[in-house]
């Protein structure tokens, strides 16, 4: 007997006899859509505007069934993803969910818990700092490190350069930077290699375009520490304030790990804070071969790593490890008469750290999945990443028709097609190269068999091949290794303009 679809009641929420039957449904549905993912084209199959002139432009005066909403998810969401949970998501930084991490989003949002202050939501509060410091002794970093939970890493490093700046005691929080003329030009150092998030930080900062100074970087795209060295000098004989460093470990175009022991030598007899980037790479800290990653960031003040880019998390969620709270505190606390409480001086409250006041629950997902899996278990998928990329990397070594252009560390492969060519000098024949790589890599993601992203090394089109999805397999990397045979025989075969 079919159930008789029904429509939201004129008061209140929906009842408990379709909220069962619905959740039962979606977590159904949830279930088969990883069952046949691999059945869906990885990349959108849509042009600009197509899901858009599906929609009505006004909403629903009244309320519709359950039944129409998803069967749209279906019929019209779907087409219009690009699917980053599929087995053979190559590009960018290939991420993905979890089971216990849905689960710890589905409660989490049922809890719907504003953790502004500990009173407000002591569980998140207190489990968020127990789960940190599970992930702490987890990466192998030292008991100095706290930790806390923002959105993306570009939030996690912008506060961790404001603490900084509040660390140089110029009284900006007091007296702003705008229309000071005893305020010197403050300085942020990061390699040429860094993620464009840290310059948006220091713009949102106030320091400007001009507090940015970019270092250039050794063969393997790492800073170059005698670089950074010889432009503190020369910015302090200038009368610039140099502040702050920021290494990158797992740089996103090659996945470099910037010499963090050498810079922080840099860094100390200059009394500047270190902060690293290890957004991506970070996690490969809990498989205990690969802790060497992150060799001198003991001595570092802060340090950012997003679990949900290598530890199966829901997007979103990333931890800065601060070894200076007080300063992170200084710097953004706030309490106005009506947040006031009595036991504010014997808790932790998330809003004295941070730009928002309302934080969500997020590391209920995290807390749910380092106990579901175990350190040894999210050790051992991380590994397997390793290894595919290392394995995918041979193949590329081995065959005279592609090079590798960067070190492969980790899970991240830099390479491109280099076939012979009768071009009659290098700039020639890397510039047909350059369409060349274009081309395959649109060849392959228009196939929808999979996604691979690109980057440019040396004004060299790289394509980049991540592995981080915890469905991915070998199975999925050979798979995609055929693919760019068959471009490359495909286009080598054509002219190229």
């Amino acid at each position: 007997m079919e159930t008789e679809a029904t429509v939201a009641p004129p008061l209140g929420d929906m009842n408990k006899e379709e909220f069962r039957r619905f959740g039962h449904e979606l977590i159904d549905w949830i279930a088969n859509y990883f069952e046949k993912i691999e059945e869906l084209p990885v990349l959108a199959q849509i042009e600009p505007g197509d899901l858009k002139a599906q929609l009505p432009a006004v909403p629903p005066e009244k309320g519709e069934t359950m039944e129409q909403i998803i069967a749209d998810v279906d019929r019209l969401i779907v087409p219009a993803l690009t699917h980053w949970s599929h087995p053979s998501f190559f590009a960018y930084f290939a991420t993905s969910t979890s089971a216990p991490g849905i689960f710890g989003e589905l409660l989490s949002s049922a809890f719907d818990n504003k953790a502004m202050l500990w009173r407000t939501s002591p569980a998140s509060t207190e489990l968020e700092e127990v789960t940190l410091d599970w992930l702490r002794q987890m990466m192998g970093l030292d008991k100095g490190m706290t930790g806390i939970i923002y959105d993306t890493a570009s939030v996690s490093s912008l506060h961790a350069i404001a603490a900084a700046r509040e660390g140089v005691e110029l009284r900006i929080r007091e007296e702003g930077m705008s229309g000071r003329k005893d305020l010197p030009q403050l300085r942020v150092y990061v390699s040429e290699q860094s993620h464009s998030s840290i310059d948006k930080g220091v713009i949102t900062l106030g320091l400007g375009q001009r507090g940015l100074r970019k270092i250039p970087t050794d063969s393997d795209f790492r800073m170059d520490p005698k670089a950074l060295a010889d432009a503190i000098e020369e910015d302090k004989e200038n009368g610039v304030v140099p502040f702050c460093v920021v290494a990158t470990v797992g740089t996103t175009s090659t996945s470099s790990i910037d010499p963090v022991r050498e810079i922080v030598s840099i860094c100390e007899p200059h009394a500047m804070w270190l902060h690293v980037d290890a957004a991506y790479a970070g996690s490969a800290a809990v498989v205990p071969e690969l802790r060497k990653i992150l060799d001198g960031c003991e001595r570092a003040d802060s340090l950012a790593v997003n679990p949900h880019k290598w530890l199966f998390t829901p997007f979103d969620l990333s931890v800065l490890y601060c070894r200076h709270l007080d300063l992170l505190r200084r710097a953004f606390s706030l309490v106005p008469e009506y947040l006031r409480t009595p036991e504010q001086e014997r808790v932790r409250s998330g809003s004295d750290y941070g730009v928002q006041l309302g934080r969500r629950f997020r590391a209920l997902k995290l807390w749910m999945i380092i106990r579901y899996f175990g350190h040894e278990g999210l050790a051992a998928r991380i590994r397997e990443h390793c290894r595919l990329a290392k394995l995918f990397a041979s193949w590329v070594k081995e065959d005279s028709n592609w090079e590798l252009m960067a070190p492969t560390p980790l899970a991240l492969v830099c390479f491109r097609a280099c076939p012979r060519s009768d071009a009659v000098d290098d700039m020639a024949r890397n510039a047909r190269l350059n369409v060349l790589n274009e081309a395959i890599m649109h060849g392959v993601n228009a196939s929808g068999e999979a996604l691979l992203s690109h980057t440019k090394l040396n004004d060299k089109l790289t394509i980049r091949l991540s592995i981080g999805n915890i469905r991915t397999t070998e199975k999925h990397v050979r798979q995609v290794w055929k693919l760019l045979n068959e471009q490359l025989k495909l286009l080598s075969a054509q002219p190229i303009n």
